[in-house]
């Protein structure tokens, strides 16, 4: 009764209920007034169960869509600033090639291969940002977007506040797509965050491996996994990050570690986005 109750909406429910509680009054002759009770008792409760379940579930998924949604507003924002810087240069690149395509050849042909490097990197990421359902409400953000080289400054603020950091690259990160490096940034960032807000941390590792068109992230600390009710659904910081992950293709693995401590890997695929 308790497995319908949860997988099936009242209206079916109920029926399957009613089916169970109509030959509980034969309990009278079999067995008296306590067997009845008891049946219709464990029942009731066991329905009861069941429709707890379910509204613990549905809530559950509203907040995960809730999270989901605001996630991908933020990400496709962040990549409409990517997008319009390679567009604000293409512009500006036609027009001085316009001035000086008679005069200066060479200057002109120079300033067009100047757009086609900026139209192949809008493309790109044009193709991240077609996956995020962009929910446009009018608001703007300023200022340029962070990517692999602000890493350094991140771990420095980090360890302002009292928070060993070790920071490890191999590859030409910096090389990679804006949308490519603005989301390991925000991966980075927030598995910073969770340490702090969460883990009560002593140290973190940090580790950007850029090779065979994958870009591969992952951070450790030695603090706990937040801690977390049974029941409820994950963080935030996590779901954010996964849908960042996603959006681009890859994955992302978050959890404890066996000897103690927290992981975040991530995996970005960047091969085929060029």
């Amino acid at each position: 009764m308790a497995y319908v109750a949860r997988l099936r909406p009242p209206r079916y429910s109920l029926v399957a209920l009613g089916l169970l509680l109509a030959p509980t009054p034969w309990k009278l002759v079999t067995g008296g007034w306590r067997d009845l009770l008891l049946a219709v008792t464990a029942l009731g409760l066991s329905w009861t169960l069941g429709e707890l379940q379910q509204g613990q579930a549905q809530r559950r998924c509203a907040w995960e869509r809730q999270v989901l949604a605001a996630e991908r507003e933020r990400i496709s924002r962040e990549l409409h600033d990517v997008v319009a810087h390679h567009v604000a240069v293409i512009a500006v690149q036609a027009a001085a090639a316009e001035d000086v395509f008679d005069e200066q050849p060479a200057q002109a042909r120079a300033a067009l291969a100047a757009i086609d490097t900026a139209a192949r990197s809008a493309l790109t990421e044009l193709r991240a940002m077609l996956h995020a359902l962009a929910v446009d409400d009018g608001s703007e953000q300023g200022g340029p977007q962070p990517g692999l080289a602000q890493l350094d400054a991140l771990a420095d603020a980090v360890r302002a506040v009292g928070l060993p950091v070790t920071l490890h690259r191999e590859g030409d990160g910096e090389a990679l797509p804006g949308g490519v490096q603005l989301s390991a940034y925000r991966i980075v960032q927030e598995s910073r965050t969770n340490a702090l807000r969460h883990g009560h941390a002593t140290r973190a590792d940090v580790d950007v491996h850029c090779r065979d068109g994958v870009l591969r992230l992952e951070v450790v600390n030695d603090g706990p996994a937040p801690a977390r009710r049974p029941g409820t659904p994950t963080g935030r910081g996590i779901v954010g990050m996964r849908e960042r992950a996603r959006l681009l293709g890859g994955t992302l693995d978050a959890g404890p570690l066996p000897a103690g401590g927290f992981r975040v890997h991530a995996r970005l695929p960047v091969g085929a986005g060029r």
